[in-house]
């Protein structure tokens, strides 16, 4: 997981000129699209933009690039959901995705949350937590 991913029923969303990411470069069979000229940041703001709404996984605290996203949100009048992986399970984040996607309407949902780099547990929660909602 690069930190950020739009919902795999409508697309992958952007990723950086190069497909870069911060162990290397994302595999062919991620479906997401260079945005040419971009690092993280304007990455960031594309696949807010380009979502009805953006579910923000964080531990504890924001910062980086998930804080970023976060501000993305506030300035473009996105609707947003922060799940604090502290202190709800991935069973719980997932009803609360579920529920955030039904209140708006949201047809394209942007996931973002830190690097692995930056949190030990940022995949693994992520991943049960998709794989939950997927699942329901």
């Amino acid at each position: 997981w690069c930190g950020q991913w739009r919902c795999p029923r409508t697309g992958g969303g952007w990723c950086p000129e190069g497909r870069k990411a911060e162990d290397g470069t994302i595999p062919d069979h991620y479906p997401v699209t260079e945005l040419e000229g971009a690092d993280y940041k304007e990455r960031t703001e594309q696949n807010v933009m380009d979502s009805d709404g953006t579910v923000i996984i964080y531990f504890g605290t924001l910062s980086g690039g998930t804080e970023k996203t976060l501000w993305f949100c506030l300035q473009n009048k996105k609707p947003y959901l922060l799940i604090d992986a502290t202190e709800l399970s991935s069973r719980r984040s997932a009803e609360r995705i579920r529920d955030f996607i039904d209140k708006y309407s949201i047809t394209t949902v942007n996931i973002a949350g830190p690097r692995l780099s930056e949190e030990a547990l940022a995949y693994s929660f992520t991943f049960e937590t998709l794989r939950l909602f997927y699942r329901n």
